[in-house]
């Protein structure tokens, strides 16, 4: 016996359930899994579309909606491929262990694609509009683009071929930092390789360090970031962006001053995921810090720790200092 459709939120003002409408969000990305012939799942559709407009006022895209047989074909999913895994020769206990199994995969093109950001004629080049850059802000936007990239397929049954990228944004990083010390590349190594651990295993990578008067050193690191799956994450649904901007955001923590009020207080950075996260809905006005954040279009910010526990509790800022 099915069960019954879960009552909406109410869409009138004047109703007490009305209020929960601000905790629901319709999704714009929607995968449904079904195991049956083809005929049944063109019903499904054809039902989903039918409810989506009768029900919600809302059209379902033909042009995206697909169906797709897992077993044979990929269905591009959030930036992934999802297929339904099948090998008979592959056996534990005697049985076909790994048959019917959902696998989470990173698309060919998504690396070729990221690939070809360090390459020029299949081989990692320097970045030209880097070498402006600090060997520090070189270092950290290299480890911040591969991280991103890492968090978002953390899901993926083959996060190991990530490994292949790394290689290359490797090279491509001695390589802009070779150019801009006008040094040779074995040299760029014997400065800046060190070795970390991470979760008890060593990890070999490139370090600069940016020494603070009176305070920890600023560093950056290139490597140490494990190629594991995690598939209780959760995953952002916007696919990674690379950093476009020459933030310089060493000079701006080394200047140790708040960059709302001006207190030399304990300074750190407030980071946000993205800048659209700026803009919420039923927010009558951007607080003080947004509006920064936005007309700089950075997504840090150098503050105090009293501004920054001002931020998280949504209280008013600080006068600026005179």
């Amino acid at each position: 016996m099915r069960k019954q459709a879960q009552k909406m939120p109410s869409i009138q003002v004047i109703d007490p359930e009305y209020r929960r409408l601000k905790y629901v969000r319709y999704a714009d990305d929607w995968l449904l899994g079904f195991t049956g012939p083809r005929e049944e799942a063109e019903q499904i559709k054809q039902a989903i579309k039918t409810y989506l407009h009768d029900e919600l006022q809302l059209i379902l895209s033909e042009e995206k909606t697909l169906i797709t047989h897992a077993r044979t074909e990929a269905a591009r999913f959030l930036s992934y491929h999802i297929t339904v895994s099948q090998d008979d020769t592959f056996q534990t206990r005697k049985k076909r262990s790994i048959n019917r199994h959902i696998r989470m995969r990173i698309p060919s093109g998504v690396m070729s694609e990221k690939c070809r950001k360090y390459q020029q004629h299949g081989k990692p080049i320097h970045r030209k509009e880097l070498t402006n850059n600090t060997e520090y802000s070189i270092v950290a936007q290299y480890q911040a683009e591969f991280r991103g990239l890492v968090e978002y397929y953390q899901f993926a049954n083959d996060l190991h071929r990530l490994n292949h990228l790394k290689r290359i944004m490797q090279q491509s990083l001695i390589k802009t930092l070779a150019t801009k010390l006008k040094i040779s590349g074995q040299k760029v190594r014997k400065r800046y390789n060190t070795t970390w651990t991470v979760n008890g295993k060593p990890y070999k990578g490139i370090q600069v360090t940016v020494p603070r008067e009176g305070k920890k050193p600023l560093i950056a690191k290139w490597g140490g970031i494990p190629l594991r799956r995690k598939i209780q994450a959760i995953l952002n649904d916007q696919p990674p962006a690379f950093w476009a901007g020459r933030s310089e955001l060493e000079k701006r923590l080394l200047a140790d001053t708040c960059e709302l009020c001006g207190s030399k207080d304990r300074v750190e950075i407030h980071h946000i995921r993205a800048l659209k996260d700026l803009d919420q809905k039923g927010r009558r006005e951007k607080p003080l810090w947004a509006k920064v954040m936005s007309a700089r279009k950075r997504k840090t910010l150098v503050v105090c720790w009293s501004c920054h526990r001002n931020i998280h509790a949504g209280q008013p800022m600080k006068k600026p200092q005179t």
